[in-house]
């Protein structure tokens, strides 16, 4: 029996919204901090986010190490924290499901029991799979969840994925979505292609994971001929590491795109937007050595906006890069219209 999504999120998931990736609140002694991190999901809500990601590469592959073993007590955290909150609009709670079968399984089974609604399937750490084996993979998860598809990029720990892959994933009845993080136009337009040429493109929403082009892909229409017809499909909404910062800005920016992207002519300053938040990006997510410090760059955004105590990560290799704190400066002070650091002063005046 496929797991089902509820029709009021299934519309609200296909109408695009803003999915932060949830980070990691931890003390200087690398413990759980659980107090900012439930603050830290009550500022996506009430920053009008659409939904959360937890357990996912933003929120550190490392929790689910036996030496740390913060995988349920994160996916906990969040969802205690969205009831607690109260939400009385559709608001997507999606878990990271990664690992060998047996252990994404039961990942989902833990995400279900906490009431998540989605689990985005990471195909990282695969590699000795075939991409049938990988199918077959998605497929016993989504027995148990709905599934949210994810390419991730091969920087980040995935791999590359064909485009034959992508046409056999969308036949998966209960995959509703896909997050499409390569991180390269050319792997991007396979799953685009690949879900326009499925009887399912219709149900199966696509959000961007590609935080290095995040605008571009939000205003463009894709267009492919399929036997013989013409097929178009948006990408809706994205969930993704960069909205985990400066979120309120992300959901103001993304209604303003929605109504945009329906005129015949997008408006030239949402193309020099665009240029400006990848640039923001690029320092943020350490793009100059390979993304090394993109797990850290979100977290120095959040704590020098006093979201977060400290910057911290698991692992002694996610730490700032040389320079990286120098160009984090320099983005805020070109593009101060992209920060939604007002906002936030008065979410924790409030909070």
């Amino acid at each position: 029996m496929a797991a089902v999504l509820q029709e009021e999120l299934l519309r609200h998931l296909q109408e695009g919204t803003v999915i932060p990736a949830h980070p990691l609140a931890l003390t200087e002694r690398k413990e759980l901090d659980a107090e900012s991190q439930k603050r830290l999901t009550r500022y996506y809500i009430r920053a009008g986010a659409g939904g959360i990601a937890v357990g996912v590469h933003t929120t550190q592959f490392e929790i689910r190490d036996p030496k740390y073993n913060l995988f349920e007590k994160v996916l906990a955290l969040a969802a205690e924290a969205v009831e607690e909150e109260g939400v009385k609009r559709p608001f997507l709670k999606i878990a990271g499901i990664c690992g060998e079968t047996k252990q994404a399984v039961r990942e989902a089974e833990i995400a279900k029991s906490f009431g998540y609604h989605l689990g985005l399937v990471s195909l990282g750490g695969l590699n000795h799979y075939s991409e049938r084996d990988l199918v077959r993979h998605v497929k016993e998860i989504s027995r148990i969840l709905p599934v949210f598809g994810f390419y991730l990029q091969p920087a980040a720990g995935g791999r590359l994925l064909s485009y034959e892959f992508w046409r056999e994933a969308a036949e998966i009845e209960n995959l509703y979505a896909i997050k499409i993080a390569p991180f390269n136009r050319y792997q991007t337009l396979d799953v685009v292609r690949a879900v326009c040429a499925s009887e399912r493109r219709g149900d199966i929403a696509l959000y961007t994971g590609n935080d290095d082009h995040i605008l571009l892909d939000l205003l463009t229409t894709f267009r492919f001929t399929i036997d013989g017809k013409t097929v178009e499909k948006r990408i809706v909404g994205g969930l993704l590491g960069q909205w985990a910062v400066w979120t309120a800005k992300a959901v103001e920016l993304l209604e303003e795109i929605k109504k945009v992207r329906t005129k015949d002519a997008i408006p030239a300053e949402y193309l020099a937007l665009a240029n400006e938040l990848t640039d923001a990006n690029g320092a943020i997510f350490d793009a100059k050595h390979r993304f090394a410090g993109c797990i850290s760059g979100i977290h120095e955004v959040l704590r020098r906006q006093g979201l977060l105590k400290t910057a911290v990560c698991l692992s002694e290799k996610e730490k700032l890069s040389p320079g990286q704190a120098e160009e984090i400066d320099r983005i805020y002070q070109m593009y101060p219209h992209l920060n939604d650091d007002e906002f936030v002063k008065k979410f924790l005046s409030d909070d």
